[in-house]
């Protein structure tokens, strides 16, 4: 039982970390595409993927020689972390853009790893992935119609 709150702990803190650069008023300036969510749908959706994330990486855990997959969960978890304060508090969209499309690689290799060693561990990271998916053309969109 402490293992997996381990891992949930350290699925949230991207939000931990992110949360002190959202500024009130920031994303609703934003020129954004009709199909942008509203801001207030960012906050249950990652509530959800952090959950499934650290559940997934649980699972993994319990296998043995699960290192390697492990240290690709705690990549693309870094690269989580980065993400708000770039494209929030320094406001560098294009930074934001880049570091996405490789955070994605991460999740990808991350999910392929993880499907390797148990397959509902893979299944759990698939809403991230198409999230951040979705997350990198929106952030694609808000920086070709800001920047």
């Amino acid at each position: 039982m402490k293992r997996a709150i381990g891992f949930l702990a350290a699925a949230f803190v991207p939000a931990v970390i992110g949360a002190p650069f959202v500024r009130p008023g920031y994303y609703e300036r934003l020129r954004k595409p009709g199909w942008a969510p509203p801001k207030q749908a960012f906050g249950p959706v990652w509530t959800a993927l952090y959950a499934l994330i650290g559940t997934a990486a649980w699972l993994v855990s319990r296998r043995g020689g699960s290192e390697g997959a492990l240290r690709l969960w705690g990549v693309q978890l870094v690269l989580n972390a980065a993400w708000t304060p770039l494209f929030f508090g320094a406001r560098a969209r294009g930074a934001a853009l880049v570091e996405i499309a490789v955070m994605w690689a991460a999740i990808v290799a991350t999910t392929f790893a993880f499907f390797s060693r148990r397959t509902l561990a893979g299944v759990l990271m698939l809403p991230y992935l198409a999230w951040v998916t979705f997350a990198t053309a929106l952030t694609y969109e808000v920086w070709r119609r800001n920047d």
